[in-house]
């Protein structure tokens, strides 16, 4: 058998497995994981803008809630942070 041949099966079985990855059903657990791991990119960010604002706030009182303002800019990097991750898993398909 020459190279030739030999470079031809390996391509045509390459093919071949990028098709099968390709048609690869989802299993529930692959949904499990990405539910759990969009929930922890929201819940990470959320709780340590929590923290953050509790000792802010025991550190320094004021008129404002920092930890209000840190909750709510946790959420909205925490939801940033999951739109990335879903985004990154969809172009993987």
């Amino acid at each position: 058998m020459s190279d030739e041949d030999e470079s031809a099966i390996i391509a045509r079985k390459a093919r071949a497995m990028e098709e099968a990855r390709k048609r690869r059903r989802k299993s529930a657990w692959y949904g499990l994981a990405m539910f759990g791991m969009v929930g922890w990119a929201v819940a990470v960010p959320v709780i340590g803008g929590i923290a953050l604002g509790l000792w802010i706030d025991r550190r320094w009182p004021g008129e404002t809630s920092w930890t209000l303002v840190l909750l709510l800019a946790g959420a909205a990097l925490g939801s940033l942070n999951a739109w990335y991750w879903v985004q990154r898993e969809g172009r993987d398909d």
